[in-house]
């Protein structure tokens, strides 16, 4: 078997079989096969598709390269995963609203990728917080907090780890069989009992259209229910960022707000909404009893110290987690005004992201190191009115000063003004399981 034969006929269009996609995995997983070769292949799947049997070999290909999780945790393990928007930060509320109701989570979450940022990257952005314990240390936080939040490890779907880098600097994100490998490889690695599936759906995210989503929450809950597991997938909005905050420290400090009772509503509402239905589907009650359970755990004060709690176990200091003020500040700052009066019609999240890249937040390459500091805050959203001089946003950075002008430009040319307010759009547009 020759790597350059798979190659050429996933360019030529054809369908490679079970063992083309497993000798693959396993050779770039082991280093026999160099990037460049990876990367013509993920081009070929990118343009060419792959069908739904080649979908759920690969991802079985990806969860059986290394090692599958076996915490020997009692109790059901939910978990939650979003396929990446801007803004996206429900997993810093979510996991420990969930964990602070009795049900154990146990999450391995990844790095930024492509212009969508990652948890573990905003996670890093608090002092000393690791992400990369050992399975015996992941298991004693769970244990003892209820939840753990860590990135992948080398003996854990390897093949992911280092396909998702490369996917991530050679324009092979947005890729439906790619996406579906990626998240549902992992997920059954992780070997959890749940599974919630956040799938955006917009202009910020990797499925543009109601029906792109929908065909790829579908085929996620199928490729993770013949395997086992409870799946669900909410189909949410991402035709504008998920709060206001984009930043890793920036996230952070918005989420800690949100734990605390506050937060932008539309972020706070998708996070109740995520943590009702993985605590449903963990059997704690119906959807509107584990609705009161979120609420009443954010209300209490009882998720603000689990996460607390779980920083502290790994490494960070909790007093950031009460006083987020102790979060470095950036350096530079430059508000974003509306050049005339209208309302925001519109606004292209893809591009809102390319803001927060350009300002340091993420990687162009995978050796980028990302400042924590960078990022944007809006001051408006879509569907609210701006007259001239109105701030839109303010973005930071410590590191690309000479960024500034440049993504105000973008972030200027991404917003739509109009005379008519926009009509208002759901935040959840539908579900499958």
């Amino acid at each position: 078997m020759r790597m350059y034969d798979i190659i050429k006929t996933k360019r030529d269009g054809g369908k490679l079989t079970s063992e083309e996609i497993r000798w693959f995995i396993k050779g770039y997983t082991e280093g026999a096969i160099p990037d460049y070769q990876a990367a013509a292949l993920l081009m070929a799947i990118f343009y060419e598709g792959m069908d739904d049997q080649e979908t759920a070999e690969l991802t079985l290909a990806i969860r059986d390269s290394g090692d599958t999780l076996q915490l020997g945790l009692d109790g059901i393990r939910v978990d939650k995963h979003s396929t990446g928007g801007v803004g996206d930060k429900t997993s810093l509320v979510v996991a420990p609203v969930v964990a602070s109701c009795g049900i154990n989570v146990a999450k391995i979450s990844g790095r930024g990728l492509g212009h969508t940022g990652g948890t573990v990257d905003k996670l890093e952005a608090i002092e000393g917080y690791r992400t990369d314990l050992s399975t015996e240390e992941f298991v004693e936080v769970v244990r003892k907090v209820g939840v753990s939040i860590i990135g992948q490890s080398q003996d854990f779907a390897p093949a992911d780890k280092k396909l998702y880098a490369l996917r991530d600097v050679t324009a092979t994100v947005d890729s439906m069989p790619l996406i579906v490998s990626s998240i549902m490889g992992k997920k059954l690695a992780a070997n959890d009992d749940c599974i919630v599936l956040d799938v955006k759906c917009g202009s910020g995210s990797f499925m543009k259209t109601e029906a792109d989503a929908f065909k790829l929450a579908q085929l996620m809950v199928s490729v993770g229910t013949r395997a086992g597991k409870k799946v669900r997938a909410l189909i949410t909005n991402m035709d504008r960022p998920l709060g206001r905050a984009v930043g890793n420290s920036l996230e952070v400090c918005e989420a800690i707000e949100t734990l605390k009772g506050g937060g932008p509503g539309d972020f706070k509402e998708l996070c109740l909404q995520l943590a009702s239905n993985m605590l449903e589907l963990a059997g704690k009650g119906s959807l509107e009893e584990c609705r009161a359970m979120a609420e009443d755990a954010i209300k209490s004060g009882r998720a603000l110290d689990t996460l607390a709690k779980m920083v502290e176990l790994q490494g960070g200091d909790p007093r950031w987690i009460y006083e987020p003020e102790r979060f470095p500040k950036a350096k530079y700052s430059l508000e974003v005004k509306a050049p005339e009066k209208g309302y925001i019609f519109k606004v292209d999240t893809e591009k809102y992201g390319e803001v927060s890249l350009i300002l340091g937040a993420g990687r162009s390459t995978k050796e980028d190191k990302i400042d924590n500091t960078a990022g944007f805050v809006l001051e408006r959203k879509t569907g609210d009115l701006v007259f001239k001089g109105d701030v839109i946003a303010t973005l930071y950075t410590t590191e690309k000063k000479e960024a500034l002008e440049r993504a105000a430009r973008l972030m200027l040319s991404a917003t739509a003004l109009w005379k008519e307010q926009p009509e208002k759009m759901p935040l959840v547009l539908g579900s499958v399981e």
